[in-house]
């Protein structure tokens, strides 16, 4: 039986230390049989390396749960701004910072 079944509601404490969050733009997922472990990390220009900010380690169970999860957000995002646009798989997208086009720069 879940919350919405009885009628419960679950608090969520967020500590005032944690509010900021961290920023990620780079991830590494791995799993075992028994768990998925995902690494957020930030990768910062001119540096040669990515930092992990976070490690999350969680059930199959729950990291499906967050599949399905990211999914019907990922969907109401998209539906109210607009379809999300990918890199171009063939590996001619440049990957990380880039400085912007010289068109958008003033004389």
């Amino acid at each position: 039986m879940n919350n919405k079944e009885t009628g419960k509601q679950l608090k969520i404490e967020l500590p005032e230390n944690r509010a900021e969050g961290n920023y990620s733009n780079f991830t590494v997922i791995s799993h075992s049989g028994a768990e998925f472990v995902i690494d957020f990390a930030r990768i910062m220009p001119g540096t040669p390396k990515a930092v992990v900010q976070s490690r999350i380690i969680m059930t199959p169970i729950h990291a499906k749960t967050l599949l399905y999860t990211l999914q019907d957000n990922i969907k109401k995002f998209e539906d109210k701004f607009g379809a999300i646009k990918l890199p171009d798989k063939s590996g001619n997208t440049p990957f990380g910072f880039q400085p912007p086009p010289k068109s958008s720069l003033p004389n």
